[in-house]
């Protein structure tokens, strides 16, 4: 049924279900598999850290998301699945849809985890939510509480 399935990654319990999930889709449709994490850009890091660029900071967070993403491929590798992986720099939303268009994924998998707060919902979003609107192919987001 799908020929790329494409897994945006965080290392967050949601998104670990969403690894365990779809190694089940690919079992069942023999799916090429994709692996992103996503860094916000520099720019965002030097806004959290008090309007100044700092390259320590930016090749702390760097190093951070490869270890989530080689965390990632350890778990589908340890599981018996080969995917590719690639570290995106940018808008979450924006760069896993255009990579999903990149390499012809016919499915993105993301984890989700339910804010009951209000205040929470507003202020963090959703990018599960917005992914759905901006994505070029069929979404699942794997639920956690």
């Amino acid at each position: 049924m799908y020929k790329t399935i494409l897994l945006a990654y965080d290392g967050s319990e949601s998104g670990q279900q969403a690894l365990i999930d779809c190694e089940e889709l690919v079992q069942w449709s023999h799916a090429d598999l994709w692996l992103v994490a996503v860094k916000p850009s520099p720019v965002n890091f030097s806004v959290l850290e008090g309007g100044v660029y700092d390259p320590e900071v930016e090749q702390r967070e760097t190093a951070r998301f490869q270890a989530i993403l080689a965390d990632g491929l350890d778990r589908l590798e340890k599981a018996g699945f080969s995917a590719q992986g690639e570290l995106l720099v940018g808008d979450s939303v924006h760069e896993i849809a255009q990579f999903a268009t990149r390499v012809h994924a016919g499915l993105i998998v993301v984890g989700h985890k339910h804010l009951d707060n209000w205040a929470a919902r507003w202020w963090r979003g959703s990018i599960s939510g917005a992914l759905i609107e901006h994505a070029p192919c069929s979404v699942l987001c794997v639920i956690t509480r």
